[in-house]
């Protein structure tokens, strides 16, 4: 053999054993932690997750073609929690297995209370080339996820992906908290709480009635590029109204919501107070000819306080902060007279103390 054939059986040698060096190092850099394929790498090609839990609760989310999304089908889902739904979906990690010892109870705990997440995905039937050629996409489960209580140190939650032998102890690199309640299944949490969201210019009519006050009840009506002012008993137009108070009031509509829906209220308790005449019967029209109504009503402070109070006399017979609504005469809600408050006033409030109401 020559010097020439030498060298080079030589340096076929030294890059083999380079090449099984790199192999090793990386394989027990492996074993040291997680194949982190826990995640959903693109959230992107997410197109549903049904969500459920062992009270019964379950929502569907659905992302609209406009990537908007909705709940179970019907109603506008809100949108920051959906996102951050998503955010935790691409960024939870696997800190830890289960400690071999843990796993049984961990596994009885799962099935008795656990969150169920399904991840649905559109994919493509084909895909060569290293995606560079996909085709006919379809929507597939792709992940299932039972999602368990907080670990003892409140920074990860128990996980159990279906297909996996084991579950995990799962974390956000970074986030101090826990996951567990990110995946609500009541679908009354994931709806939007916007009234309307309507720029000045797509405002047709604003018209507020008060029934115990009717001479007080207006309506604010586009006209060409500016508002008149109506009186609504007797109707009639007014001048001379406070435009500065106005342009306040229809500045209000854009992203309008209420604080939360009144489900979490006892129903005989939320009765009482709907079941009479209406504060108010406020009614948004846009341009594009959609009505939306908000029939305001008197919250009465909780009865059940009177009796923890030492002096009741310092009882406030009604809640100073909120209000019962029912919009569009489906959902009972609570509004805050803060949010409200540019938009419920009466007709003097806009037309000033030198401007007759009479006819």
């Amino acid at each position: 053999m020559n010097k020439k054939k030498r060298n080079l059986i030589l340096v076929a040698a030294a890059a083999l054993l380079a090449v099984v060096a790199v192999v090793v190092a990386t394989t027990q850099s492996r074993t040291a932690t997680f194949k982190q394929d826990y995640h959903i790498a693109d959230t992107s090609t997410i197109t549903r997750i049904f969500i459920a839990d062992k009270q019964d609760y379950h929502v569907t989310l659905q992302r609209q073609a406009d990537s908007t999304w909705q709940v179970d089908g019907q109603y506008p889902a809100n949108q920051p929690l959906v996102d951050l739904l998503l955010e935790t979906l691409r960024d939870m990690r696997i800190r830890q297995q289960v400690n071999k010892n843990a796993i049984p109870n961990t596994v009885n705990d799962l099935a008795a209370r656990a969150i169920k997440v399904e991840v649905y995905q559109r994919q493509p039937r084909i895909n060569l080339f290293g995606g560079r050629l996909q085709l006919f996409p379809h929507e597939r489960l792709t992940a299932t996820y039972h999602v368990g209580r907080e670990t003892q140190d409140m920074m990860a939650s128990f996980m159990y992906r279906e297909g996996d032998k084991v579950p995990y102890i799962v974390h956000i690199p970074g986030f101090r908290g826990f996951l567990t309640p990110r995946f609500p299944a009541d679908p009354l949490k994931w709806r939007s709480h916007t009234i309307v969201d309507l720029d000045v210019h797509a405002i047709q009519r604003i018209e507020l009635q008060l029934p115990d006050n009717p001479q007080e009840s207006f309506a604010v009506v586009r006209d060409g590029d500016g508002f008149a002012m109506e009186m609504l008993e007797p109707q009639r137009r007014v001048d001379g109204f406070d435009t500065a108070r106005v342009a306040q009031m229809l500045s209000s509509f854009t992203w309008l919501n209420f604080d939360e829906f009144a489900a979490i209220v006892p129903n005989s308790f939320a009765d009482t107070c709907v079941s009479g005449t209406p504060r108010s019967i406020l009614t948004i029209t846009d341009t594009a000819g959609a009505t939306h109504e908000v029939r305001t009503y008197i919250k009465y402070s909780n009865p059940d306080d009177i009796a923890n109070m030492p002096d009741k006399e310092l009882y406030e017979t009604f809640d100073l902060d909120r209000l019962y609504a029912i919009v569009d005469r489906k959902d009972t809600v609570l509004i805050q007279y803060f949010v409200f408050d540019n938009i419920l006033q009466p007709a003097s409030y806009f037309l000033g103390k030198d401007i007759s109401l009479q006819p």
